[in-house]
């Protein structure tokens, strides 16, 4: 199914404490699919109010950990509301450490951002198994020698609404997991970063470096690996754009719902989770999928709105373009002036992130000055374009790291062309 966001057409520490969060702490909202997690996410006392504060680590058990980590440890730490600087927030996330003897400056980190797993707190990546994909990636990058710092995102096994898509959201919790990461582990991991993402991660990496000049200006982020874009701007600088004809346009339709829901839930209601009720908006047919979000994941969730067979347009019982509009504007980047380079990767039989939404992206970013180097992987679909990407990621954030020149690939930028068949690959 077509990621929800790639509907849009182009048309724009301190011990002192913040006012704690009215979702994070005390009122449960009854639609964040709040539960099901161990206390190790729920934070009872004052949030400091300073971001990137650690709260507290456990080790992670071996179900969350990965076989190359030589050490995997939960963290819980501090963020801030995306919408408002005075509310403090709590994010959970996971450390991974290579193995081998740490280097004399630390191990060099990846930020990884990952990929739609749903809005419950149990579809938080430190809490349930990832995908074997995931763990193959993963590994691969921790026996190259690189520590692995992973936020949940905010309303991801902590409590309240996850803010699905919302670039500023995710981005703000990655750069304070890095923060925290980096002050609780000093002598073993290295400011000397790279974000990097995949999907709904992509956006969230690319906004992790788009931010952190102003938000985190002391994280040395180097560049940006994503796969599998899903991100939006309005800011064109005259970009060419190819035109976007269907808000789905993957080939197993059954399970657009499931997408369609987790974008009302996160994206939408995260906006104003009081006053934005799904009893106002979806239908008495859609009430099933509604419920079923809050504790199911994205695999389950998909299986789940395929066997209930509902079109997307009767999940709703009255128009919602109002809502849309308003969360365009909020999880839309302003701008792409990101300053730091970009490695994209895009699979041309990608239908779930719609390659020509891809393509329109990287296009504004080339447009605002970017250094990009994009790649087109042919065959490759949504999921398997994350390791064919190996192919070429590796000598790119050598380069980044070692302050080496990257080319930038902008001028040579062509549209992706026919959405292609799948095509299998050993390895994949």
């Amino acid at each position: 199914m077509t990621l929800r966001k790639s509907r849009v057409l182009m048309i724009t520490v301190s011990l002192l404490c913040a006012p704690l969060a009215g979702y994070t702490q005390g009122r449960l909202d009854p639609w964040s699919g709040d539960g099901g997690v161990t206390p190790f996410y729920s934070w009872h006392g004052p949030i400091p109010s300073v971001p990137g504060s650690m709260l507290r680590t456990e080790a992670a058990p071996a179900e969350v950990s990965l076989a190359q980590a030589a050490r995997a440890d939960r963290i819980l730490y501090s963020s801030q509301s995306w919408q408002d600087a005075t509310v403090a927030t709590t994010v959970s996330g996971i450390v991974f450490f290579p193995k081998g003897e740490i280097p004399k400056a630390g191990w060099p980190i990846i930020a990884w951002a990952h990929g739609t797993t749903g809005i419950a707190d149990v579809c938080a990546p430190s809490f349930m198994a990832r995908s074997d994909r995931d763990k193959a990636y993963l590994g691969a990058w921790l026996e190259a020698g690189y520590a692995i710092v992973a936020t949940d995102y905010e309303g991801l096994g902590t409590p309240g609404p996850h803010p699905y898509l919302q670039y500023k959201s995710e981005g703000m919790a990655i750069l304070d997991s890095l923060r925290a990461a980096l002050k609780a582990y000093p002598k073993t991991l290295r400011n000397q970063i790279v974000t990097m993402g995949q999907s709904q991660g992509s956006g969230a990496a690319i906004a992790a470096a788009y931010l952190a000049p102003d938000y985190a200006p002391e994280l040395k982020i180097k560049g940006t690996v994503a796969t599998g874009i899903v991100a939006h701007t309005t800011r064109l600088n005259g970009a060419h754009q190819e035109p976007v004809q269907a808000l789905y346009s993957d080939r197993d339709t059954g399970g657009n719902t499931a997408y369609e829901i987790l974008y009302f839930l996160g994206t939408v209601r995260s906006i104003d989770p009081a006053g934005i009720k799904p009893e106002d908006y979806i239908s008495d047919a859609g009430w099933p999928i509604l419920e079923k979000a809050q504790s199911t994941c994205m695999g389950g969730l998909r299986t789940f709105a395929t066997e209930l067979g509902l079109p997307v347009d009767q999940l709703y019982k009255r128009s919602i373009k109002d809502l849309e509009a308003w969360a365009d504007a909020t999880s839309d980047f302003p701008d792409v002036n990101i300053g730091t380079p970009i490695f994209v990767g895009t699979g041309l039989a990608d239908s779930d992130a719609q390659t020509v939404t891809q393509y329109n992206f990287v296009s504004a970013m080339c447009a605002a000055g970017d250094l990009v180097e994009w790649h087109y992987y042919p065959g490759a679909t949504h999921s398997t374009a994350v390791l064919r990407s190996r192919a070429d990621s590796p000598a790119f954030i050598e380069k980044v790291l070692t302050d080496k020149p990257v080319k930038n690939l902008c001028p040579t930028l062509v549209p992706p062309g026919p959405l292609q068949s799948p095509e299998s690959r050993v390895g994949e």
